[in-house]
């Protein structure tokens, strides 16, 4: 996600202050599985990588190893926005990217703090994103849907719908 381009500071914008995304990946038996996660990073990264810590000794863990495509998924239904992001997987070993990323809520789930040995550094780096922000009033919204259903055709104009490829 680069600063260069409103869409993809959009896209940060919309998923910055959401607490948790929802990562899905696929299972052995071929299920998608997904999981709540909190997104550690501070602002978007350079590299399109989102980041976020999980138990080494915990299923994800071991589900990524063998594979790591995955889709992060965010959405805020008070603010009308929602966004999806498909990507590949991997873990850092990297401590100084793992304490400029630490805060007092992980230590919550690794004790043992950023040195905790549990504690692993999971690493989405996206290669596509889909938003949807829509930013009109309810009663407009409503009054469009209810439009639709009169004419026939679907509502227009509802927001911003947006695809991105990742660099």
């Amino acid at each position: 996600m680069t600063h260069d381009s409103p869409a993809h500071e959009t896209l940060w914008k919309l998923i910055k202050d959401i607490r948790f995304a929802m990562l899905t990946h696929r299972t052995s038996s071929g299920m998608l599985h997904a999981h709540p996660l909190t997104t550690q990073n501070r602002k978007v990264d350079e590299k399109g990588e989102l980041y976020f810590f999980i138990p080494q000794s915990g299923e994800l863990y071991e589900r990524l190893l063998t594979d790591g495509e995955v889709n992060v998924s965010y959405a805020d239904p008070g603010a009308d926005s929602y966004v999806s992001l498909s990507g590949q997987a991997r873990f850092s070993d990297d401590m100084a990217l793992k304490e400029a990323l630490w805060s007092p809520a992980a230590q919550a789930w690794f004790p043992g703090g950023v040195s905790d040995p549990d504690l692993s550094l999971l690493v989405v780096r996206v290669r596509h994103a889909e938003y949807w922000d829509v930013d009109e009033a309810k009663i407009t919204q409503l009054f469009k849907m209810a439009k639709a259903v009169v004419s026939g055709e679907p509502p227009r104009s509802l927001g911003e719908h947006k695809e991105l490829a990742m660099p």
